[in-house]
This record gives structure tokens, C-alpha cells and sequence, in this order.
């Protein structure tokens, strides 16, 4: 039964990513509440390269997708740059 849950979520979580590229707002699953990514907001920051986060520059895949990975890369990132939600509550919503 776990197993299934955690493909039903990853499912859910690459599909959301999929549309991602021309969506404004991407929903990820999270096991402590979902979190709300404006992927849109991020592509027209001047000091945001797509390789920050994806692979190539061109966008697509996140290899490493995940919670460590989000927590180190997004939080990071939000923290070196001194904006952006950094709290668990700013990302995770019930």
C-alpha cells in the first residue's frame, strides 16, 4: 500500500512538472503539505538561470528532485539571496 502511495505521488509530481515550463504556478506534493512553486515569477528573474535548477538551459528534468534537493537548492538559494520563503509554513501548505 506504500509503495503505491509513493508511486501515485511521484506520478502526481512529474506530471506537475511536465506542465511546468509553460505554467505560472506549478503544485508539488509534499508529505507536509503541498508546496506552491511560481515557476513563472522565477523564469523572469534577471539574476535566475535555468541551470540554478535544471540540467541544461533549456529547462526539463530535475534529476535530484526531492525533498533534500528542495530544501538545499530552493531554501539555499532563497537565503543567499535574502528573499523568498525560507520557514517550513512560507512553502509547505496544508
Amino acid at each position: 500500500m506504500n509503495r503505491m502511495i509513493a508511486v501515485v505521488a511521484l506520478s502526481l509530481l512529474c506530471t506537475g512538472l511536465a506542465y511546468a515550463a509553460g505554467s505560472a504556478v506549478v503544485q508539488l506534493p509534499a508529505k507536509n503539505g503541498n508546496v506552491t512553486f511560481p515557476h513563472k515569477m522565477h523564469q523572469e528573474m534577471k539574476e535566475m538561470a535555468c541551470t540554478k535548477c535544471h540540467e541544461t538551459d533549456q529547462g526539463g528534468k530535475i534529476a535530484d528532485l526531492g525533498k533534500d534537493w528542495a530544501h538545499k537548492t530552493c531554501k539555499g538559494c532563497h537565503t543567499e539571496m535574502g528573499k523568498g520563503p525560507v520557514k517550513c509554513n512560507e512553502c509547505h501548505k496544508k
